[in-house]
């Protein structure tokens, strides 16, 4: 599932814009994803919605259930609540180590705080991704 889908299971298309971004938003976004996966060879997530508590463990747990968990980087954003959480695979870990995970975490913090969900994720995805190199 990609950024702002949601599951109808009657084979319709999801009603994306149901969420906090515009279409224009979520284009920008899916194409920030690509280029993440295409540049690196990890496969970037981004999930935004609500998270149980404990926050860490559910983003975890959404991470797990990802097709390729070890390869995988998701970025699980709950504006509602103000959490965020960069959760790395096994195999991303070693391409992107926790202290660039957070730096990148900072950064979009800041674009959050300035009202900017969408920027922030895109900048986020980026300094992942450049962290990680090429594949």
């Amino acid at each position: 599932m990609t950024v702002g889908e949601k599951q109808t299971g009657t084979g319709t298309p999801p009603e994306v814009l149901d969420g906090p971004f515009t279409t224009r938003q979520l284009l920008r976004i899916d194409e920030a994803l690509r280029l993440a996966d295409q540049g690196t060879g990890l496969v970037f997530s981004v999930y935004v919605g609500g998270l149980d508590e404990p926050v860490r463990e559910h983003a975890e747990r959404l991470h797990h259930q990802l097709a390729e968990p070890d390869r995988s980087v998701l970025i699980a954003v709950s504006p509602n609540q103000r959490q965020l959480e960069v959760v790395t695979g096994r195999h991303a870990r070693k391409r992107i180590p926790d202290t660039y995970a957070r730096l990148a975490a900072l950064s979009m913090v800041a674009a959050f705080g300035g009202g900017d969900l969408a920027g922030g994720i895109i900048n986020g995805l980026d300094q992942l991704a450049s962290h990680a190199g090429r594949a």
